[in-house]
């Protein structure tokens, strides 16, 4: 973002704002991860096929995605702090309720409602959309250190929960790490009581003014096709981006194990890579913040076809660490690009409610792309197919953000235009 220092809304407060945000996905996200690791002794004690669980991961995801929607509306009125609480409570709730579980509709339904909607549904989307309002200058470096919270819950929660769940099983290591979420996350909540910029420039209300005064002047237009056009284009493509990179993720471990491996190497390698991701994001940022959002979403999604692809390939253990640090470094920084382009493309009072809505597309597509891999596994006893859908899902993400670079031919193409609604 080329704005002079002078005229700058940084300030300290806003990095205490990021770094709390950072810690709390860091905390939140890794009940994500109690299934993934979990996902073999949890189908086996309840004698289900491994799309069940598969679908608890899903179902999280979805409802974080409508909660994120939600939560961003409460957000854009009353300020984050709300919103903030409510997730830290339900993350930690969400869990309880599912290591009590013993149907498959209390299991997916409290993965669904209070572990997805209510718990994770405030601590992304809305946590990424209230930082962007702190920064303007360094705005992808806030964006990509905040985003990589999700990195760092899948670098650090896997081996924790691989080793409690072979001493302790699946329940006991959720009631655990529920505990710990509520004592973490609760205090982390109140650093976002003080108001961010555009809250103290009228929050809502100013948007509602702004919206109003844009509607009356004409229509706007992105990338010179209709605004709403593009941010179509911006949901399917984190849609397709999203199933693809949701399976190896997913099922790593089961994938390790299958080939002969110990459990433990498969949580390493899940570590391993979202570990990469944690640290490529903070370089994602650095070059969004010098090339724009789409270039880098491009560089991304081209790396992350290619990291999809050599899992199809290796099986040695070796090789594996490998693919997974490179897929790690391609995939990391994709995500939150999309909410650097939204802010670079789109008025500031519409980036509440398309952040909310492209992440809700792109939890859609972690969700999906989990349960995908492992109702693919099911038919075919192998992954080479669900890999292969990946690379399809994939392949459309890559057409799309390849046609919108092409869109970019200066500086009047990078933000909303207004032009005569007639035009």
């Amino acid at each position: 973002m080329n704005v002079p220092k002078s005229e700058s809304i940084e300030c300290r407060y806003g990095w205490w704002v990021a770094i709390a945000s950072t810690l709390m996905i860091a905390t939140a996200f890794g009940s994500t991860y109690l299934v993934v690791v979990g996902l073999k002794p949890i189908a086996a004690e309840f004698g289900w096929p491994r799309q069940i669980p598969s679908a608890g991961y899903s179902a999280a995801l979805f409802g974080a995605g409508v909660g994120g929607i939600l939560m961003g509306w409460w957000s854009d009125r009353k300020g984050m702090l709300g919103p903030a609480m409510c997730g830290a409570v339900f993350v930690g709730l969400g869990v309880l309720a599912i290591s009590q579980s013993y149907s498959v509709v209390t299991f997916l339904g409290a993965h669904l409602l209070l572990l997805g909607v209510l718990g994770n549904g405030a601590m992304f989307a809305p946590l990424l959309t209230n930082v962007t309002h702190w920064f303007d200058r360094r705005m992808g470096m806030a964006v990509a250190v905040v985003s990589s919270g999700q990195s760092l819950a899948g670098a650090v929660w896997p081996p924790v929960f691989g080793h409690f769940i072979e001493l302790y099983g699946w329940r006991h290591t959720m009631i655990g790490y529920a505990l710990f979420s509520l004592a973490v996350l609760i205090p982390l909540s109140l650093v976002m009581r003080r108001p961010s910029p555009r809250m103290l420039r009228g929050g809502a209300a100013a948007d509602k003014v702004a919206r109003a005064a844009m509607a009356g002047q004409g229509e706007e237009r992105v990338l010179g096709l209709r605004a709403n056009t593009v941010f179509t284009m911006l949901c399917i493509a984190i849609l397709g981006c999203c199933v693809a990179m949701s399976m190896p993720m997913v099922h790593i471990v089961a994938y390790c194990s299958d080939l002969g491996f110990a459990t433990a190497r498969g949580t390493e390698m899940l570590s391993i890579l979202l570990f990469s991701a944690f640290l490529s994001r903070v370089a994602y940022g650095w070059l969004a913040d010098r090339i724009g959002g789409l270039r880098t979403l491009l560089l991304g999604s081209a790396l992350q076809l290619l990291g999809l692809a050599c899992y199809m390939y290796v099986d040695t253990l070796e090789g594996l660490y490998l693919v997974s640090v490179f897929y790690g470094v391609g995939y990391g920084g994709i995500v939150p690009m999309y909410a650097i382009i939204i802010r670079e493309l789109f008025h500031d009072s519409q980036a509440g409610w398309r952040i909310g809505v492209v992440f809700l597309f792109g939890t859609s597509g972690m969700a999906l792309g989990g349960y995908i891999g492992g109702l693919i596994y099911d038919l075919t006893a192998t992954y080479t197919l669900a890999f292969l859908t990946g690379i399809g899902f994939n392949l459309i993400n890559l057409v799309l953000v390849f046609f919108m670079v092409m869109r970019l031919s200066g500086p009047k193409s990078r933000r909303g235009q207004l032009v005569p609604a007639a035009a």
